[in-house]
């Protein structure tokens, strides 16, 4: 099974969610390309996160692997799942940003804004961000800050890209089982019931999960619901990665 974080998150965020799957799975928490401890991106550079996640399928010598996303992560593995249908077993994707394509200049003033939240992030000490953590997250599982915190800390200023691809061209192609969960947009979920009912359109092969009292974390904003829908859909019977 391989995890793919959101934006300033980094591998390790995954590390309740992977607690509780490791003793049916083996688990691989990738650092995406800007974050944790994986390369800098460079102003102007231009990378395919989903082909980042086919590299590191190749390179550890993983064989169908269950891929798991989270926001950014799950476009990322959406278009890995999407350019190479056969190559994951089965496909989940957490609240990804299915979102009409912004406009040239209101992408430039996001890229800026992201820019000047990493400088104040790298400005704060460890305990300041974990307390606007909690400050803003009331609800979470203490479990959830220490990653939290260290992937803010570690985050580079060019990891957010300028543009993504409409999110229907990443998903027509999938060939493996997924499952879209998404949350409530009046909890800051991004996709809503109208994009997730476009998506099950677009693709057959996926079924959506709406998960009440969450929004866009919502692994951990409702982590037993989150866990009861991502192993229901993974049902061990069928799962050819559960171990014996």
């Amino acid at each position: 099974m391989l995890l793919s974080h959101g934006l300033t998150d980094n591998g390790l965020c995954w590390g309740r969610a992977a607690k509780a799957l490791e003793t049916d799975y083996d688990i691989v928490m990738l650092d995406a390309r800007g974050h944790g401890e994986s390369a800098r991106l460079h102003d102007g550079e231009t990378h395919d996160p989903g082909q980042d996640i086919a590299e590191a399928i190749e390179c550890l010598k993983l064989t169908s692997p269950i891929v798991i996303g989270h926001s950014v992560g799950a476009l990322a593995v959406a278009a890995f799942a999407n350019a190479h249908p056969h190559k994951a077993f089965k496909v989940i994707l957490e609240d990804p940003p299915f979102l009409p394509m912004t406009k040239p200049s209101a992408a430039l003033d996001r890229q800026k804004k992201f820019r000047q939240q990493v400088a104040e992030f790298h400005a704060m000490s460890e305990a300041e961000i974990t307390d606007m953590g909690k400050n803003l997250s009331p609800d979470w599982h203490n479990d959830e800050f220490p990653a939290w915190t260290l992937g803010k800390r570690q985050v580079g200023p060019a990891a957010m890209p300028l543009s993504f691809p409409r999110w229907q061209t990443l998903i027509d192609k999938i060939a493996a089982p997924t499952l879209l969960i998404y949350g409530e947009t009046a909890r800051g979920g991004l996709v809503t019931p109208e994009v997730a009912a476009e998506a099950v359109m677009l693709n057959p092969r996926i079924r959506a999960v709406q998960i009440e009292g969450s929004g866009h974390n919502i692994r951990r904003e409702n982590f037993d619901a989150f866990l009861l829908a991502v192993r229901g859909f993974l049902d061990k019977s069928e799962s050819r990665r559960c171990k014996n």
